[in-house]
């Protein structure tokens, strides 16, 4: 089967290209495990922090690839949830203890790091880990739900907002444009403002219905009750905690943060940014019971998912567009089939 790799850990600045196209043998599902024929692949920053070292696979060469759609082609024994020909979905999450915690258990496996993931025409996974893909979406429009919006989701359940309270989402790229709906369908009478650093995030926030956008470190009509940080940057940590209110929660959505800007943490003040019972919750992977309670509400809305696709052997120019920011929405990768 084809499948890009990651043979070594570097950066992806310039014209540099760490994935290579391989050839590979079509993995064997085990005992509890289906075997998908993989659609599409979804593109997340989560890769970037993998090739570049942040958050390394623990072995090399490794697919990566976490926001899979395709078609069950086979099933190992003991499996029963689904058929062959089924269409499902995979998220960060491979595997774990299946817990309520499961995303923070010694257990937990992600897909695409700790193995191989779906930049590839066929990859394995435990069954209960996968997901009906709900009939409303086309393959490419579902495979950022499966963790820009999964995590999303999960992200906008730890905010704890209330319907009528003010959200603000600092960075507005794949996850950021499916919580803004998601937070504008369930609190109905709540407000968004989206801070944003390129002018083009900011015009696509308010036309998916921000209520006020603006830059990074822009002083907001009112300060939101909270935040949610999807960027890989600390000044928009900094900014955020800022502009909170009081007894306000700053959720940062991020596997890792990068370490260009990290040195403007050595400014934080605690009477401007941590004062006044002000908050802050990190948010770890996912659960399985996350990506499953988002699917159907995400149908339900239907969420609007802007994508752009790329054929899988141009993965590195995918990621050297998501690096270089300015995104509109979410990138994603054509694999086999039709998206």
């Amino acid at each position: 089967m084809r499948a890009m790799v990651v043979s070594k850990i570097a950066g992806m600045v310039g014209k540099n290209e760490p994935l290579e196209l391989v050839d590979l043998p079509q993995p064997v599902p085990g005992a509890g495990e289906i075997l998908i024929e993989v659609s599409v692949c979804g593109v997340c920053h989560t890769e970037l922090d993998e090739i570049e070292g942040r958050t390394p696979p623990p072995q090399l060469p490794v697919v990566p690839g976490h926001e899979i759609v395709g078609r069950v082609a086979s099933q190992g024994d003991d499996c029963r949830r689904f058929q062959t020909g089924d269409r499902v979905g995979v998220g960060w999450i491979h595997s774990s203890s299946g817990e309520d915690d499961e995303n923070i258990s010694a257990a937990f496996r992600a897909t695409g790091r700790d193995v191989n993931g779906g930049y590839a025409e066929f990859v394995t996974v435990p069954e209960d880990y996968a997901y009906r893909i709900p009939d409303v979406f086309a393959d490419a429009e579902a495979a950022p739900l499966l963790c820009a919006g999964g995590v999303g989701y999960r992200s906008l359940m730890l905010a704890r907002i209330g319907d009528g309270q003010i959200l603000g989402l600092t960075g507005f790229g794949g996850s950021g444009h499916l919580v803004l709906q998601l937070a504008k369908h369930l609190y109905a009478n709540c407000r968004v403002f989206v801070f944003a650093r390129s002018e083009r995030e900011r015009a696509f926030a308010l036309e998916l219905g921000a209520d006020w956008s603006g830059d990074t470190e822009d002083a907001p009509p009112e300060a939101p009750d909270a935040i949610i940080d999807t960027t890989p940057a600390w000044r928009p940590v900094l900014a955020a905690l800022r502009c909170l209110s009081p007894g306000g929660r700053l959720v940062i959505n991020a596997i890792r943060k990068e370490d260009v800007d990290r040195d403007l943490m050595a400014g934080i003040s605690y009477a401007d940014h941590l004062w006044m019972e002000k908050e802050i919750k990190s948010v770890a992977n996912v659960t399985h019971r996350d990506i499953e309670a988002f699917l159907p509400i995400a149908a339900e809305i239907p969420i609007h998912v802007e994508i752009e696709v790329y054929p899988l052997e141009k993965a590195n120019r995918a990621l050297q567009d998501l690096r270089a920011g300015d995104v509109r929405g979410a990138k994603v990768l054509k694999i086999s089939g039709s998206s």
